[in-house]
């Protein structure tokens, strides 16, 4: 290795009596060179790649305008098919970038510059860029996922991560949904497209369902009675499915009794409230006991 370093240093330090033959020898080859030839030559040059600077600027309109045609066709078959506006604008952004990256490269081959080298550095940045932006792009990848697959649209009620709440918006890197006391959060699209999602909205109707607990020794036929009168008083209950109350379980210290009942999507939580209210107001009228944790505290007097 020191010697190798050391005919690189004395490469590199020329004495001054070989700079000044080099020097000379260039001179005597400028003076003996034929003026109308290097005028010849420079003729040549400047008319071939005036032809190619002619040639690219020609390829450069055509192809812009091909392009532009395929982004407009492309536009136009999305707009009818209703994609989603986030992936629409994404798509097309993406085929343009694309469609320029290409003729950039096309124009560097024809104005006879290596295309290789930048290619080689269009790749190279994009993997730095990639590395950098790891965990971006996998939200990035799974807002398209999420866009082309649609578990869910925007107005939707889905249950994810935890959260139940509306859909207020897709976007490409993260989810924006609007919960009932108007709080916005932002789930990462990569976390909500890899989880379970349970969507609410998909079906016009819901079921909705109450478990009461009453004491045991409670007239179970009568609570029942109770609770199909209320069902019935309802008139946004739908009778198909048929309504059903039943005994749920037996705990320790309770017998829980379930009602079940169909409604619209949008009657969900207005018949799950007023069906809440009047059985805490009714039941009891009808002989049931809530019962609810006890403690009893014995106290020895010690000597």
């Amino acid at each position: 290795m020191n010697f190798l370093q050391t005919e690189q240093v004395e490469n590199l330090i020329v004495p001054d009596s070989i700079q000044k033959a080099r020097f000379a020898e260039a001179v005597r080859q400028f003076s003996e060179m034929d003026v109308q030839q290097i005028w010849s030559q420079m003729l040549e040059w400047c008319i071939w790649t005036g032809i190619k600077i002619i040639i690219a600027l020609l390829i450069f309109y055509v192809t812009r305008w091909i392009l532009g045609r395929i982004v407009k066709v492309l536009d136009a078959v999305m707009t009818r098919r209703g994609v989603e506006v986030s992936l629409h604008s994404f798509l097309l952004t993406a085929i343009k970038t694309v469609g320029y990256v290409l003729i950039f490269v096309i124009l560097v081959s024809v104005l006879g510059f290596d295309s290789s080298a930048f290619i080689a550095i269009l790749a190279s940045m994009g993997l730095a860029i990639g590395m950098a932006l790891s965990g971006t792009l996998q939200n990035f990848a799974g807002g398209i996922m999420l866009l082309v697959l649609r578990p869910y649209r925007v107005g939707d009620y889905i249950e994810a991560q935890g959260v139940g709440s509306t859909v207020h918006a897709i976007r490409l890197f993260t989810t924006i949904i609007h919960t009932a006391d108007k709080k916005t959060i932002y789930i990462p699209n990569n976390v909500i497209s890899t989880s379970i999602i349970n969507n609410f909205s998909t079906s016009t109707t819901r079921r909705c369902s109450w478990r009461v607990s009453v004491s045991y020794g409670d007239d179970y036929d009568k609570i029942r009675e109770a609770l199909l009168a209320i069902i019935a008083r309802d008139k946004r209950i739908l009778q198909e499915p048929t309504p059903v109350v039943r005994i749920d379980s037996l705990t320790e210290s309770a017998v829980v009794i379930e009602a079940r009942v169909w409604v619209l999507n949008s009657d969900y939580w207005s018949v799950y409230d007023s069906v809440t209210e009047a059985i805490y107001k009714e039941l009891p009228e009808h002989g049931a006991h809530f019962p609810y944790p006890q403690l009893d505290v014995h106290i020895t007097k010690q000597q």
